[in-house]
């Protein structure tokens, strides 16, 4: 049986969008100790840079390449300096995403569009050119971020994430049909609460949320950044090989 192993990604380049913090830092740290090197991206350097030092502070290797992935051209070009500055790109998670709660019928224009721009047409740029990288290189492997929420249930007050999160879970599906090929193998995960601040409600305090969360979530707590990360390894590695067009949920029987 093919697992995971201390050097499973060695000589592996992977590019992890919204990587300054939260489940995409949680994600490059984790790709680093086994082996591979990782190139970070967002629109704030700063995060970015505090990525890259724990990266080399664990004795890895990675490099800080902001962007704005609602911007095709700079996709384009952040593609094009992840393999200058580390020969390749192997694997990429579609990480970044933004939110901002409100009704439908009450939800701030300008606010849709930056839902929109951010969580689906940047993942759409970002595939887009990852693909085309990776087609002219014999193939690699592309790992979505999706939710629970829009993908696999609704929530009042969170409609355009919800639409966003949906879209990408049905673009990823599509994409890994006409991709794969290709030997490029695509999927995604859908997270439910996870221990970053965007599950605290605003008004809320961490042990509020944990409170909240014991009594909602079958299995009585939060997720950690730590099982977010390793399932996504799980599906950038040989050991899920078979495994394409899959959208995973990860919400502690939230959805079951």
């Amino acid at each position: 049986m093919t697992t995971i192993h201390a050097d499973s990604f060695h000589g592996k380049t992977v590019l992890v969008t919204g990587g300054g913090s939260g489940i995409g830092r949680a994600v490059a740290l984790a790709f680093v100790q086994y082996g591979a090197t990782v190139a970070v991206t967002g629109r704030r350097p700063e995060p970015l840079h505090e990525t890259v030092r724990l990266i080399e502070a664990s004795g890895g290797s990675g490099s800080a390449i902001p962007a704005d992935l609602t911007d095709s051209a700079q996709v384009s070009d952040l593609i094009r300096q992840v393999v200058d500055r580390h020969g390749r790109l192997d694997i990429a998670v579609n990480n970044a995403g933004v939110n901002a709660p409100g009704p439908v019928a009450d939800l701030d224009d300008a606010d849709w569009d930056r839902i929109v721009a951010t969580n689906l047409t940047g993942v759409w740029l970002s595939m887009k050119h990852e693909i085309n990288q990776l087609r002219r290189t014999g193939g690699g492997v592309i790992v979505n971020i999706a939710s629970n929420i829009g993908a696999h249930s609704t929530r009042p007050g969170m409609g355009a994430y919800a639409a966003t999160k949906a879209a990408v879970s049905a673009l990823t599906r599509t994409a890994s049909r006409e991709y794969i090929s290709e030997n490029i193998r695509i999927n995604a995960i859908s997270p439910g609460p996870i221990d970053t601040p965007m599950s605290v409600r605003p008004g809320e305090t961490i042990a509020g949320r944990d409170q909240r969360l014991t009594t909602a979530l079958p299995i009585g707590r939060v997720g950690s950044l730590d099982e977010i990360a390793s399932t996504v390894l799980w599906l950038a590695s040989p050991a899920s090989g078979f495994v394409v067009g899959h959208d995973l949920v990860l919400d502690g029987g939230a959805t079951a």
